[in-house]
């Protein structure tokens, strides 16, 4: 059986070339910019949280009163959707692309 560096608990000198250290992401602007984008767009979240509700809120109320769905509250309503979940997917590091209005277009609701 042959040791290797990872069982034996040392590592090769590749394998810290390799790996980012703490240092140098503390260093990185790009990873601090991410953060104050962060900070924005989590704020855009919490009023889209908002802007959802009242579009619930009307939509129920135009439903009770006429009897059918406002068709424009529905396609705004659907890019809202479509438009907080960029917000979700950058917020979780799932993706590099900022939602409206930094690198995307308002969502279409196509």
């Amino acid at each position: 059986m042959s040791e290797n560096a990872s069982s034996s608990g040392e590592e090769s000198p590749n394998s810290q070339e390799n790996t980012p250290s703490l240092a140098n992401n503390l260093k990185s602007k790009s990873i601090w910019m991410r953060l104050f984008f962060m900070f924005v767009i989590a704020l855009l979240y919490s009023v889209s949280r908002v802007v959802v509700g009242a579009v619930v809120v009307v939509q129920f109320f135009w439903v009770l009163l006429t009897g059918e769905a406002n068709q424009k509250l529905q396609i705004f309503g659907h890019a809202l959707s479509t438009y907080t979940y960029q917000i979700i997917l950058y917020l979780t590091f799932n993706t590099e692309e900022r939602p409206f209005p930094f690198d995307a277009d308002w969502p279409n609701s196509n």
